[in-house]
């Protein structure tokens, strides 16, 4: 029996949105965050027939704010807003992503402060406990008066519109909301614009792609030790007193790291005594590089943590009866660490290509073991030439992605939303910087696994020597060339699965 994620809108974390994931746990809401909903649903029933405007409740919206609605009009107000707001286009949103939508839009109503009723609420959840999901689209949103677009087709299903996958297979909202025992839903006041406004669409991206992400620098370190091990490289720059003496956090765990993963060779003494005096940057700064990724990871940690722990529409609804008009629904918070992610994980697939292009160099001490293209018979075979070809054309691409959405803006809605945060444009190239960054170090291993095969019967750390044998257990040693695209695509499961990290662990002892 899966457990429950008990959700309260105020103590949500990445580890336990993991640990949800992991254990397929169904949702559910606190009793409190039950209370302060049936609490601000009140006051909102209380204006509804108030003659004074309240914006969003019976008025128009966005340039729209100074039009009053009737009374009798208000729930077909709702029905609109998200009729006409449901302008997606694109691809569709991954289902990891939609999933992570609903989620995190019932915890924004959980905070007690957007006057929707429980039924909506109930709705969303039973979504996602039965995996059905609302097709989404990628494009159409500005980041700012919320992720508009997007969440427009994810409650769609709510009146029995749009379309949802379910039990493997696109078919119309309407028929899926029969198979729960559901009936289409008519919106109360605001109830549409609690639902809309937010920014659940950027936070979705921000939460998928930071658990990833915190899998892609775990890998990176072992990535570079065991290019390390196969290029024969130095262990001094791991050196604890290095980093004591810049103290970056992110620095002295990643070296830490290292140190961890070489614990044990037979491959570092064997060439002690060679002539080279320092390795390429590639090998001796990764503490500094790797390091400042996580110091990114851990300020956008911080930030998603706040905003999928706070209510993001507008009005807020609070609980001396005042309904306050603000901007809480703006991404720039957001779209300013989606951004910095994309700089902070294109620059691990920018290093770690530069590692593969070293190993193709061959033999770093002189005693010609490691060839040229990391195959003997080369000439007639290319060996791993063309593979980091992949990689650099991955590494281009990221450099185009890396560039900052959130320093664009757009007026919309004849200039009443005059500047707006771009930052769902930050989140879907985000996981485009992703998928490239854990494919380059899928790549790394295919090319650090060949190389330590020509060192044998030398051994490398324990932690490195699991990496490799993971490796080797679904990608065998190449003496000529075949089908890499195959490789690249097992080691890049590898990587995804965190098989690798969990071998390297399990053999070395925890990584930071």
């Amino acid at each position: 029996m899966p457990g429950t994620l008990s959700l309260s809108g105020h103590d949500l974390t990445l580890a336990r949105i993991r640990q949800a994931i992991v254990r397929d746990e169904k949702l559910t809401l606190t009793a409190d965050a039950r209370r302060r909903m049936k609490a601000s649903r009140k006051i909102v029933d209380r204006l509804h027939d108030d003659p004074a405007p309240h914006y969003g409740i019976n008025t128009g919206f966005g340039i729209l704010a100074h039009k009053r609605v009737p009374t009798a009009d208000i729930e077909k107000l709702q029905e609109n807003l998200i009729l006409s707001h449901a302008v997606g286009v694109g691809d569709e949103v991954p289902a990891d992503i939609v999933r992570l939508m609903l989620l995190l839009k019932v915890n924004g109503l959980a905070v007690g402060l957007s006057g929707v009723t429980q039924d909506v609420v109930d709705y969303l959840i039973r979504f996602y406990n039965e995996d059905a999901l609302p097709v989404v689209f990628t494009k159409g949103s500005l980041g700012a008066s919320g992720d508009l677009a997007p969440l427009a087709h994810l409650v769609l299903p709510l009146l029995g519109l749009g379309e949802m996958n379910f039990r493997g297979k696109r078919q119309p909202a309407k028929s899926v909301l029969k198979k729960l025992g559901l009936a289409p839903l008519t919106l109360r006041s605001k109830e549409g614009l609690g639902l809309i406004n937010g920014t659940q669409f950027m936070s979705a991206y921000a939460v998928h792609c930071l658990l990833r992400i915190e899998n892609v620098a775990k890998t990176a370190d072992i990535a570079a030790a065991t290019t390390l091990e196969a290029a024969r490289g130095s262990a001094a720059p791991f050196d604890a007193r290095i980093h004591a003496a810049r103290p970056h956090p992110g620095q002295r765990d990643v070296a830490q790291n290292i140190r961890t993963l070489l614990a044990g060779s037979s491959i570092l003494p064997s060439h002690a005594n060679c002539g080279k005096v320092q390795d390429p940057y590639s090998l001796r700064c990764v503490p500094q590089v790797h390091g400042a990724v996580r110091l990114a990871i851990a300020h956008a940690r911080e930030v998603v943590e706040t905003e999928i722990n706070s209510a993001t529409d507008n009005p807020l609804v609070f609980e001396n009866g005042d309904v306050i008009s603000g901007g809480n629904f703006h991404g720039e918070p957001l779209a300013f660490v989606l951004d910095y992610l994309a700089i902070a994980t294109a620059e691990l697939a920018s290093i770690s290509e530069r590692r593969i292009y070293m190993l193709l160099h061959g033999d770093t001490v002189g005693d010609l073991k490691v060839p040229k293209l990391l195959m003997k018979e080369t000439g007639l075979n290319s060996g791993f030439m063309i593979p980091q070809y992949t990689a650099a054309a991955l590494v281009s691409e990221n450099k185009i992605f890396a560039h900052p959405a959130s320093v664009d803006s757009i007026p919309s809605s004849l200039g009443q939303e005059d500047h707006v945060s771009m930052g769902s444009i930050s989140a879907t190239k985000l996981l485009e910087v992703v998928k490239n960054t854990e494919t380059v170090l899928a790549i790394e291993f295919m090319c650090s696994a060949q190389a330590l095969e020509f060192l044998r019967p030398l051994k490398s750390g324990k932690g490195v020597e699991a990496a490799f044998t993971e490796v080797r257990r679904f990608i065998p040693f190449a003496q000529a060339d075949r089908l890499f695209h195959d490789d690249v695509q097992t080691a890049l499961a590898l990587v995804r699965s965190e098989t690798i990290a969990a071998a390297a662990e399990s053999a070395a002892g925890k990584l930071l």
